[in-house]
């Protein structure tokens, strides 16, 4: 199947396209630059390993969601909270509606260059706080893509049933290094390791038995309940 990947630069969506190189022709990579604070740090990688592959990259501006939307991850918002996502004050960080705005983009991008699908990152431990992650509306996506599109347009969802550790593990099977994606949603020049991006992607490593290649500003403990289970 000829297929887009919707690529940040993030751990989640480089496994997803090197996943989508071993079974799809992948025949563009699809980032998006929507005024996010880690945006900077992000698309750079997105751009490596599409580059490498020979795969064409595409970065799609989305400046109005800096401008009109109101979000922490946005540069136009405040401080990104510290913690792990379960805590209600990481529902600062939600952009509305981005998954739809971009899924939407990304289909009509896939139908003009005659893909048949359009993969996306999305993993069963994608949060409840985060609505357009959630499962029920991924689906309600796939239909609205494959009833608006001539091709019906198919969105793919490799990890669906894999979380973030699965996704680790699966990410060293395809020979990814890891150090060559980005997390932190703070954008520093190296991951702040205290965000709520940057806490799940250190339990990631560590319940995954593998060494973590990311370089911390702070490796404070993780709370015991995410580590234990």
């Amino acid at each position: 199947m000829k297929v887009c990947v919707l690529l940040s630069g993030g751990m989640d969506s480089v496994a997803a396209f090197y996943e989508a190189l071993e079974t799809h022709e992948v025949v563009a990579a699809l980032s998006f630059d929507y005024g996010s604070k880690h945006n900077a740090k992000e698309i750079p990688f997105a751009k490596l390993h599409a580059d490498r592959n020979g795969v064409a990259h595409h970065v799609i501006p989305l400046d109005f969601m800096n401008t009109l939307f109101k979000s922490t991850l946005l540069q136009s918002g405040g401080e990104i909270p510290d913690g792990h996502y379960a805590e209600a004050n990481m529902k600062q960080t939600v952009v509305p509606f981005r998954n739809g705005i971009m899924l939407a983009i990304a289909a009509g991008y896939a139908e003009s260059v005659e893909a048949d699908g359009l993969v996306i990152a999305a993993h069963s431990g994608d949060h409840a706080i985060y609505p357009d992650c959630r499962e029920p509306f991924m689906q309600a996506m796939a239909t609205a893509m494959e009833q608006g599109t001539y091709a019906e347009i198919r969105l793919l969802r490799p990890f669906i049933d894999t979380d973030k550790t699965g996704i680790a593990r699966r990410g060293v099977e395809l020979g990814i290094d890891f150090s060559e994606t980005w997390s932190c949603y703070k954008g520093h020049q190296i991951h702040c390791g205290t965000c709520g991006t940057c806490v799940e992607r250190r339990e990631a490593f560590i319940l995954a038995g593998l060494a973590d290649p990311t370089v911390y500003e702070q490796t404070p403990e993780l709370p015991k309940l995410m580590v234990d289970g």
